[in-house]
């Protein structure tokens, strides 16, 4: 029997987790380097899986099969596709940085003495969070992804809860309440997605019989599989709703700006460049690949929610007086992109939306993670607290200044490619949402310069005149991010090489072909 890898790959930051959290309470720090130390190994497990994995090769690679619940034909089934290799490696890659930026973040509060925050825990939740995401992506058993689906929610909610953002600008009680309310709303959104795809993952098994894509999808060719037409899109709603709630997508979106704005700014990263990545990936996994025949037909819908999402994100950012909730919105601009490229059903489109998944990780962390060394300088989120910070922390202004650059795709940086991809397969199939679409791009030029000079330009406002500058600990977080952000948007190669053949293979599941452009005959 061959090696397990991806079995690894998921089994040693949850191993990791449980040893973190087994630490004694007084070596706080020792458990720091050992949640550290795990996702530096688990980010080597995963560099593996993505050398191992062939472009050219299977659909599915580094499979694992193994009876699970016997009575109910419950599968552990791991098999890694392109998308799905491209997004293991991101999460893996993202863990340490997360770590790394959230080092205090847990620590016991000076001030209250008596209150201690369990840093063990916290960084325990992190890897318990990153076993699952790496789970998710490889699971092709769809009753196995839709436990892993539903079982992420239980540490991020304690994440959201437990670990609220010192920044705060009301009182302790308030803080705490506020907190409370975020945790709560997007573990309800979040269940309640997840309540009706079982609904759906139940019914997928009465008229398939099994729970595994490669045995439906072989029931599919060989026509032992009917499906009749209400059914497929009754099933594809229950799955696309609770993945439409993870992505998020408008109207399914308000819990994020909650949870991104109370959470530490760490756990904020983790939710919306990992944990949400998995509601877009599971549309190209499940819903077009299951559902082909639904999912063109809900294609037209789902296409202006996409629009909207973009351009409503967009408009709330602008208006934001708070940098993380602006950052939050931004993101929600960001899935409608990714939901537009993935419906498009073109080859450039799903190409771009799997391009964006990974370059939307990697910019949002690292505005992000740098707003957050910002907000804890100067203990307010608030946009008006600040200015003239490139005068005193230039470092600092500059890694904001790119992050926000890359944020808004500006060509040489890894996010131009993918949004220009998701643009030209969308404009190719849907001229008129293509051209909707670029409005999100003139508004995202206008809330991240609009950010970047409230803060950063102009007089040094009070309070700011003796912040410091970068940190080594912060430099490590900010400059490979930095560094990777410049690489991919010059050479985008190695992903887009990996990533094409999988689109393709998508493609096929729901028969279609990219359109062929208009020419006319020369006279």
């Amino acid at each position: 029997m061959s090696f397990p890898l991806l079995t690894a790959t998921a089994a040693l930051p949850a191993i990791g987790a449980i040893a973190t959290a087994a630490v004694p309470a007084a070596r706080r720090t020792a458990a720091k380097w050992l949640a550290l130390l795990v996702s530096l190994a688990t980010l080597v497990l995963a560099g593996v899986v993505f050398a191992r994995f062939e472009p050219g090769g299977d659909r599915y690679q580094l499979t694992e099969s193994h009876a699970w619940i016997r009575d109910f034909g419950v599968r552990y089934e791991l098999g890694v596709d392109g998308i799905g290799v491209a997004l293991l490696a991101l999460t893996a890659l993202l863990i340490p940085f997360v770590i790394l930026a959230g080092w205090h973040d847990a620590d016991p509060l000076e001030t209250h003495s008596s209150r201690w925050r369990p840093t063990q825990g916290f960084f325990a939740l992190i890897l318990m969070v990153e076993a699952m995401v790496i789970l998710s992506f490889v699971a092709t058993d769809v009753f196995l992804f839709y436990i892993l689906f539903e079982a992420m929610l239980i540490p991020m909610y304690f994440l959201i809860g437990g670990f609220g953002d010192r920044a705060h600008s009301g009182s302790d009680e308030n803080a705490a309440a506020q907190r409370s309310y975020a945790a709560v709303k997007f573990l309800l959104y979040n269940l309640a997605g997840g309540l009706i795809m079982l609904a759906a993952v139940i019914g997928l098994y009465v008229v398939a019989g099994s729970f595994s894509l490669s045995e439906i999808a072989e029931a599919r060719a060989n026509g032992s599989l009917d499906m009749a037409t209400s059914t497929e899109r009754w099933l594809f709603l229950g799955f696309f709703f609770a993945f439409a709630v993870k992505a998020p997508l408008w109207p399914l979106h308000t819990w994020l700006p909650n949870a991104m704005g109370e959470a530490t700014t760490p756990v904020a990263v983790l939710i919306t460049a990992v944990v949400d990545k998995v509601g877009t990936f599971a549309m190209l996994r499940f819903c077009l690949q299951l559902f082909p025949e639904a999912s063109k037909w809900a294609t037209p819908v789902i296409i202006v929610l996409a629009l909207i999402s973009i351009v409503y994100g967009a408009l709330l950012a602008v208006g934001q007086r708070d940098i993380k909730r602006l950052i939050a919105y931004a993101s929600i601009s960001h899935f409608g992109f990714i939901v537009l490229g993935i419906f498009a059903m073109t080859s450039q489109g799903q190409s771009g939306a799997t391009l964006y998944m990974v370059n939307h990780g990697l910019s949002t962390a690292a505005l992000m993670l740098v707003a957050g060394f910002l907000i804890t300088r100067r203990g307010s989120r608030l946009i008006a607290d600040y200015g003239g910070v490139q005068k005193v922390a230039p470092v600092l202004a500059g890694t904001f200044l790119i992050g926000g650059l890359a944020t808004l795709s500006l060509p040489g940086l890894a996010p131009f490619v993918s949004e220009f991809l998701v643009l030209v397969g969308a404009f190719s199939a849907y001229p008129v949402a293509g051209i909707i679409a670029t409005v999100g791009i003139v508004l995202a030029a206008l809330y991240v310069l609009v950010l970047y000079q409230r803060t950063m330009t102009g007089p040094v406002r009070e309070g700011i005149g003796g912040m410091p500058d970068l940190k080594v600990r912060e430099l490590a977080v900010a400059l490979p991010l930095i560094a990777l952000l410049i690489f991919l948007g010059v050479f985008p190669k190695p992903l887009t090489e990996v990533v094409n053949p999988a689109v393709q293979h998508t493609m096929h599941d729901v028969q279609k072909k990219d359109p062929q452009p208009e020419v006319e005959a020369a006279k």
